[in-house]
């Protein structure tokens, strides 16, 4: 059985130094007992089998927005696409979900989502606007930030979905409440594109899964068997996926179209929703058997997911702005191979350090200004600060130490 998760634990503090009393005070060394050691909590340590998880969908992400210009010339690439699409964005949120678990509205909390998902959100929008009118020769594209640009939805998504954390853990039945506003999005034409509401609702049973799974349910898929019942489980979808090519639209995969944006009666909208989630569900279990539990040379840039994930839009809506796939070369058979490969180098290129660092002033600002302090947080640091310094060797600030009289 692989490891678990591992959790924060707890080391014993070295002793405070001993105060020097007088001799007739001062009891045998034989009697003295040892002060008590006092406990604090170690830092907690990063999982690097969701490191890697996060890591390889985000590489997926990149590498199926590469290939959605090179469905229409490939059956085979299209059936690929199909496949990818079932479970690499469920994969994502569904992680994103599981280490959401904590979240329950406190200032950092708060903070922390308004730095590291409302900012970065305004700060691409703004520059996607930007990056839009010239690529576009369009100077005079308005900033619409109540439409999320390419790929942006998912920041809006993770919003809502956090915020709304509280509510999905105070619920007893979270899973089908989650699930009957997804399926009743599916059938409702009337909502509109602000906020790219229709996938925030059809992606949300995922995140909501993600909050109730706990460790041990993920060592079940962590397990050599399953890994072995994920290769035909596989095969077998991309033979489906490969038939149903004609048959079917890619837009079932993206939940952002209702039943009659895709021409099938409400009936039928429900149940496909039901079934590409149940397939979704299969392949990011057959997906997460897969993935190392061990630190890879990869590990580490499952931190930078969020700068891959964002910073790659760019890259995509040059090659589509740019008639990068009008070249002769793309037509070559191996075209998509090496396309495939220069998209996964770019996703991993911009996981690394180097461009976190680069780039954490619009996509992980600290700012600190904005907020109000926190006077309960503060105050427990003084108490803690007193009673480090009252448990020392030198006294605290406006204490006289204690003078034993002989006699």
């Amino acid at each position: 059985m692989v490891r678990q998760m591992l959790h924060a634990g707890y080391e014993r503090a070295p002793l405070p130094p001993v105060r020097q009393e007088s001799p007739s005070q001062t009891p045998p060394a034989s009697a003295e007992q040892p002060a008590k050691a006092q406990k604090k909590p170690a830092a907690k340590q990063r999982d690097p089998f969701f490191d890697n998880a996060k890591y390889l969908t985000i590489v997926l992400v990149g590498i199926g927005h590469a290939w959605d210009p090179l469905r229409d010339d490939s059956r085979t690439a299209e059936a690929l696409y199909f496949v990818m699409y079932t479970f690499h964005m469920p994969a994502f949120i569904i992680i994103s979900g599981y280490l959401s678990r904590s979240f329950e509205g406190k200032p950092k909390q708060i903070q922390r989502l308004v730095t590291g998902v409302v900012i970065p959100y305004l700060a691409i929008q703004v520059a996607y606007t930007f990056f839009m009118r010239w690529a576009n020769d369009d100077p005079g594209r308005e900033f619409h930030f109540q439409e999320p640009g390419f790929a942006l939805w998912f920041l809006v998504a993770l919003f809502l979905w956090r915020l709304t954390t509280p509510v999905w853990k105070s619920l007893r039945w979270p899973m089908p409440v989650a699930l009957v506003i997804a399926v009743g999005a599916s059938v409702t034409p009337s909502i509109g594109g602000d906020l790219n509401l229709m996938r925030v609702a059809q992606f949300l049973p995922f995140f909501v899964l993600g909050l109730q799974l706990r460790p041990h349910h993920f060592q079940l898929v962590k397990r050599r068997e399953m890994r072995y019942i994920a290769v035909p489980i596989t095969l077998c979808a991309m033979v489906f996926a490969y038939w149903a090519v004609p048959r079917m639209s890619k837009a079932w995969f993206l939940h952002d179209k209702s039943a009659a944006d895709l021409g099938v009666p409400s009936w039928a909208g429900a149940v496909m929703y039901l079934a590409i989630f149940g397939c979704g569900l299969v392949m990011t279990a057959c997906f997460l058997s897969w993935v190392p539990r061990r630190h890879m040379w990869f590990t580490v840039l499952g931190a930078g997911t969020l700068y891959a994930y964002l910073l790659h839009i760019f890259a995509i809506q040059s090659s589509r702005q740019f008639d990068w796939y009008e070249m002769a070369w793309v037509d070559h058979p191996l075209s998509r191979v090496l396309i495939t490969v220069l998209a996964a180098v770019m996703m991993t290129a911009l996981c690394t350090p180097w461009v976190t660092r680069l780039f954490r002033f619009a996509i992980e600002p600290k700012m600190e200004w904005f907020f109000k302090r926190d006077a309960g947080a503060m105050a427990r640091k003084r108490e803690s600060a007193r009673s480090v310094q009252g448990d020392g060797s030198q006294p605290s600030p406006g204490r006289q130490p204690v003078s034993h009289r002989k006699g």
